[in-house]
């Protein structure tokens, strides 16, 4: 049977089952017409902490408190004696916190992201969700705590400061600056609130009683493109660290003298400690533990090494341990896996100890089939990295790894796009895992796998959110960072391992979402947002171009789904045609002839989300569409039926017809019946 009969004969077949379902058809019942949805289980598990302090946990004895991130987000109290979970609290509707902080009173204070939401802790009544502070904001960054009860807290994408005490409620300190829709980072010292934004980096004092508001002096260096990631008061000095989550300079503000007085370079953050006796502090410099002294600007080192790609403190303090190599009080913190590190000035002891801090669930952001046949699964925010035997459906590799944007098959490896920095890295599953960025103890001597090859960051951008073999050659389409609009089409040759080309705006402030390659031709699938969703859009819809990957040229633009505005995902059919997904709508595209052909209307959504995948075996599209529903579509008849609804953003079709698709966590097999 030739190609085409085959393909007409699948279509026919198909629509005859489609026909026999009603247009509006139960998920399950358009699912068992032909084939079965087997439920996976969760392929990525691991602890990632945030925010996080050292202070009285229950029943007054002194723990490591850390927010983990999850479905929901967990308070945990951690012994720093033992590194045994003292106590875990649901933290309900919040995905995680970088801002954990203690007031005076005893109690804790937890302002998530994925709701925006305050919680407060008390020994006597455990955790309490005190609501949104500020209802038009989603993201609480950082609380600093007051007199008394009182905190204050940063949020996005509003740029407000907000003061909560348990007896007179919120005060909303307004927007500090007009121009920033971040405060990253707060602290408080001596009745003033000190407040840090985002990029160009600002630093605000605020009178925590009068609300008047004033502008410090700009540290003594360019601050384009750098947050003031950090802003800690202690012992009469104002430590503001300026990047991202990198390492980068720590200035050193003197609050009496009203002056910069110092700097340190490649601090890590996120914080320093709290002062000693005589007002020293403890942060990481240089992959190291190091004491700094603001009075004589001297640095001592104490051996203790913190490495890896993500190499700061998630919360650090003062404990008294009472172990014989730790006499009176040891500097104790978490890192982001879970792993407690402890210091003893006296003796100068230290140690790592792993906490028994549970591992929580990861969304699941990338899917593809690698090149060995399995499976692979990248997660959101902990990131992680699980290979899945396409056999058994069951995990046989997972790893410590960075966020996915991103994944697809070239030429024998498995390339990944991680957020941030739109980093891109290439996989050989013949090879040991060996990340020397992300392992927790990688094994010296081998090679890194997966390797580092290329990233973005110079060119402002933030996530590789499209990645396709192309010929010989990879093809990267990126996402720019906050305050940016505008992706980079990128060709990498794995041959020589250089960029063959690298071009951003390639369509006017739009970023690059998806592609598909046939016959030399790239076609990309733009979306009209960056890649962080406090930069307003400028232009009204995507577009869908064609590149030369030969010439390095653009060689057409159009607009296939008017009004919306991203099209996140593009693939080819078995006769040629290009399809392509935008909100409710899915599109076929000759792209011979530059015009859209076929049209199928699934609902009015104008999403960013979607997902869409030819199947080679039964020549059917599947497809994710606007993040509530799995649908299979006949290209030959439109015919479309939903085989499961719920919150699907990731969907992948293996070579053995079986399509996957994630929920949140959790993973899907749809196996036709054969």
């Amino acid at each position: 049977m030739t190609l085409m009969r085959r393909i007409f004969a699948a279509g026919v077949a198909a629509a005859a089952v489609l026909a026999l379902a009603a247009p509006a058809a139960p998920a399950s019942a358009a699912g068992a017409a032909r084939g079965a949805i087997e439920e996976l289980g969760v392929p990525l598990r691991d602890v990632l902490l945030i925010g996080g302090t050292v202070a009285p946990g229950p029943s007054g004895a002194t723990v490591l408190w850390g927010a983990s991130s999850g479905a929901p987000a967990h308070l945990n109290a951690v012994d720093p004696v033992t590194g045994a979970e003292a106590a875990r609290y649901d933290l309900p509707g919040a995905g995680g916190s970088w801002a954990v902080e203690a007031a005076p009173d005893g109690s804790v204070y937890v302002g998530t992201y994925g709701g925006s939401r305050l919680f407060r802790w008390t020994d006597q009544g455990g955790v309490k969700d005190l609501g949104n502070p500020i209802p038009s904001e989603t993201f609480i960054w950082s609380l600093a705590a007051g007199e008394g009860a009182t905190v204050y807290g940063g949020t996005s994408p509003g740029g407000r400061l907000f003061g909560y005490d348990p007896a007179t409620g919120v005060r909303d300190y307004g927007r500090l600056s007009s121009s920033h829709a971040y405060i990253r980072s707060v602290s408080y010292t001596n009745g003033k609130i000190y407040a840090g934004t985002e990029a160009p980096a600002k630093v605000f004092e605020v009178d925590a009683v009068s609300g008047m508001v004033r502008e410090l002096p700009a540290p003594p260096e360019d601050t384009t493109g750098k947050w003031a990631y950090d802003v800690n008061a202690a012992a009469g000095y104002l430590y503001v660290r300026l990047g991202g989550a990198s390492p980068g300079p720590l200035h050193v503000w003197d609050i009496a003298a009203g002056a910069w007085v110092d700097k340190l370079d490649a601090a890590h953050g996120l914080d320093v400690s709290p002062p000693d006796e005589e007002g020293r502090v403890y942060l990481v410099k240089a992959g190291e533990l190091i004491r700094y002294d603001p009075r004589t600007k001297t640095i001592t080192p104490t051996g203790l090494p913190i490495t890896g790609r993500v190499a700061n403190t998630r919360g650090i303090g003062w404990a008294r341990l009472g172990l014989p190599d730790y006499p009176g009080m040891s500097v104790v913190g978490l890192l982001w896996r879970g792993l407690m590190f402890r210091y003893n000035p006296q003796t100068g002891a230290r140690s790592f100890v792993q906490t028994g801090v549970k591992g929580e669930p990861i969304d699941v952001t990338a899917l593809s089939e690698g090149p060995d046949g399995r499976m692979y699964a990248g997660g959101f925010l902990n990131g992680g990295f699980a290979g899945i035997n396409a056999t058994t459906g069951k995990v046989e590799e997972f790893h410590t790894f960075s966020q996915s944007e991103d994944m697809t098959t070239h030429d024998g490896k498995l390339y990944v796009g991680a957020y941030p920095e739109a980093r891109v890295y290439s996989y050989d599953p013949k090879l040991p895992w060996n990340s020397t960025e992300y392992s927790p103890s990688p094994e010296p001597g081998p090679a890194p796998n997966p390797a580092r090859l290329v990233d973005f960051a110079a060119d402002k951008q933030i996530r590789p959110r499209a990645i396709v073999s192309a010929g010989r050659y990879l093809a990267v389409g990126t996402m720019p960072d906050l305050g940016h609009l505008g992706g980079v089409l990128a060709i990498w040759d794995p041959e020589t391992s250089t960029l063959k080309h690298s071009q951003r705006n390639v369509i006017k402030d739009q970023s690059i979402v998806s592609l598909a390659y046939r016959d030399g031709i790239l076609y990309g699938g733009t979306s009209i947002y960056s890649g962080q969703s406090a930069t307003p859009p400028t232009q009204p819809e995507a577009k869908l171009f064609a590149w030369s990957v030969r010439d390095n040229r653009l060689l057409w633009e159009m607009t296939p789904a008017p009004g919306k505005p991203a099209i996140p995902a593009l693939t080819f059919d078995a006769i040629g045609r290009l399809w392509g997904i935008a909100g409710g709508e899915v599109f076929a595209v000759n792209t011979a002839a530059r015009r859209v052909t076929q049209r199928v209307r699934l609902s009015e959504s104008a999403s960013a989300s979607g997902q869409l995948a030819f199947n080679n075996k039964d020549f059917q599209l599947y497809g994710a569409h606007a993040g509530k529903e799995v649908f299979t579509l006949n290209p030959l008849t439109g015919r479309h039926a939903v085989l499961k609804e719920g919150p699907v953003h990731q969907l992948a079709v293996h070579r053995s017809g079986d399509v996957y698709f994630a929920e949140g966590s959790t993973l899907f097999r749809y196996q036709q019946t054969r």
